[in-house]
């Protein structure tokens, strides 16, 4: 396990802090100026652009000291001493600072700038060329000819892309999928504005998985077709192109740009092949897809349902009223009721006694049934009358009679197959299936024990 994890970053204390709203102000400020090409700032432009929030109205220049030596404390910024001309006796005692933010400071200020963009809602999106430019960076990356032609430093930029094709893809397509399954979207496919949403949702889903399926099983054979030695052989071509970049800080062994490598490759191939057993990323987005889908189908069915219940039917019904008026007789009205409404206060009763299996019989032609229906009681039970116990003694005496005269005869031809305490099969003239049932029985019980010995239910003399 890395040892830097047993570390504490000091860095991200200024996010927490008491004073943290004047500390994250100045480090944005520091922040937004690194973005523009501005990586050193004197201490009177940062004060001049406090001063222009009413927050700060009481900030002085003796406060913003503190905090900046504060923040050069927690190592958000490195102070460089101005070299410069002074012009009073004050700066020279000051020495004059300028400060420059920290790396870390940059990108911990950039994940937090992108995390308020991010806001409380997933983003991402399903992007289709994604799929197309990672298989045109895995056909590259697995044939033999083009890496053996390719320099270290276009075979390193072509994983490198590779790699970030990949994780654009799964990370933007999982964040979209919980994006559309948050309580927000789901408010909103219950209100009557999604039903003019949900075509172009949906044609957006379908482009997405028609280009997945295109794409998902020419990159599966790729993966599973390609040689470990090859990618190990890859990895080290990557490793010695990465040593080989000149750096200040400390080198890194060329072991662990190895495994970094092949951590990587190892990722990838999980996605889209899975591992022990488990089903790969790439099928569980392939349904996670197809649901949603039916999801967003089902929501503008029952929108469509529920304003279709609003919709007025008055003229339905003034036609339906020319109609029962039309009736002669209040039979005729009956009859066109139970058309329309359908019969009422009916029975539905179902006896399983078909006497013919003729698809086309009618049920006037059986013969009629009589069915006996129970209460619904809780407490209810046949009434039974008591009978008297009947003997069996005679019945059972004649049975174990008849046992026993089997048991001897069965017994009797066992001992005749035996001669001198041997069976040999070649020399049996009986014919008898009990014969046969018997040692092939005795022959499967020592076939079935280690030293092929058994015991038998018969006893032989």
């Amino acid at each position: 396990m890395d040892e830097r994890l047993f570390q504490q970053l000091i860095e991200v204390n200024y996010l927490t802090t008491e004073n943290a709203w004047r500390y994250r102000t100045i480090l944005r400020f520091f922040y937004i100026q690194h973005e523009r090409l501005r990586h050193y700032l004197f201490p009177e432009e940062v004060y001049k652009f406090l001063k222009q929030s009413p927050h700060f109205y009481k900030y002085t220049l003796e406060q913003l000291q503190q905090d900046l030596n504060q923040l050069v404390e927690w190592k958000n910024l490195i102070p460089r001493q101005d070299m410069g001309r002074v012009t009073t006796i004050e700066e020279f005692k000051r020495k004059k600072f300028r400060y420059q933010c920290t790396p870390y400071t940059v990108e911990i200020e950039r994940m937090v700038v992108s995390l308020e963009e991010k806001g409380d809602s997933f983003g991402g999106s399903l992007e289709r060329t994604l799929f197309d430019r990672l298989l045109s960076s895995l056909m590259k990356i697995t044939s033999k000819e083009s890496v053996h032609k390719l320099s270290p430093e276009n075979l390193f930029s072509l994983w490198e892309e590779m790699y970030d094709n990949f994780r654009k893809l799964a990370e933007n397509a999982t964040d979209y999928l919980a994006h559309l399954e948050s309580e927000k979207v789901e408010e909103i496919m219950m209100t009557e504005a999604f039903v003019v949403y949900k075509d172009s949702l949906t044609k957006y889903l379908r482009n997405f998985m028609t280009s997945l399926q295109r794409t998902a099983f020419r990159i599966e054979s790729l993966l599973s077709e390609v040689e470990e030695d090859f990618i190990e052989e890859v990895a080290e071509k990557l490793a010695v192109y990465y040593q080989s970049i000149p750096r200040l800080e400390d080198k890194v062994e060329k072991e662990t740009v190895i495994e970094k490598y092949l951590n990587q490759w190892q990722s990838i191939s999980a996605w889209f092949l899975g591992q022990e057993r488990q089903e790969s990323d790439m099928a569980y987005l392939q349904k996670a897809t197809n649901e949603t889908i039916r999801r967003m189908t089902r929501f503008a069915q029952r929108l469509g349902e529920k304003h279709h219940s609003f919709k007025s039917r008055r003229k339905d019904y003034l036609h339906l009223a020319k109609w029962f008026n039309s009736c002669s007789d209040i039979k005729e009205a009956h009859l066109l009721s139970s058309c329309v409404f359908g019969a009422f206060h009916t029975r539905h009763l179902y006896a399983d006694t078909k006497t013919t299996e003729d698809i086309y019989a009618e049920v006037w032609d059986e013969h009629p049934t009589k069915m006996t229906l129970k209460p619904r009681i809780r407490n209810y039970r046949e009434k039974t009358r008591p009978s008297a116990i009947i003997s069996r003694q005679r019945e059972k005496e004649k049975t174990m009679e008849k046992f026993i005269r089997e048991r001897e005869a069965e017994q009797k031809l066992i001992e005749q197959v035996v001669k001198n305490d041997r069976i040999i099969l070649r020399e049996l003239s009986s014919k008898d299936p009990y014969i046969r049932k018997t040692l092939l029985y005795w022959i499967s019980k020592c076939m079935g024990s280690k030293d092929l010995s058994a015991k038998t239910d018969v006893f032989v003399k």
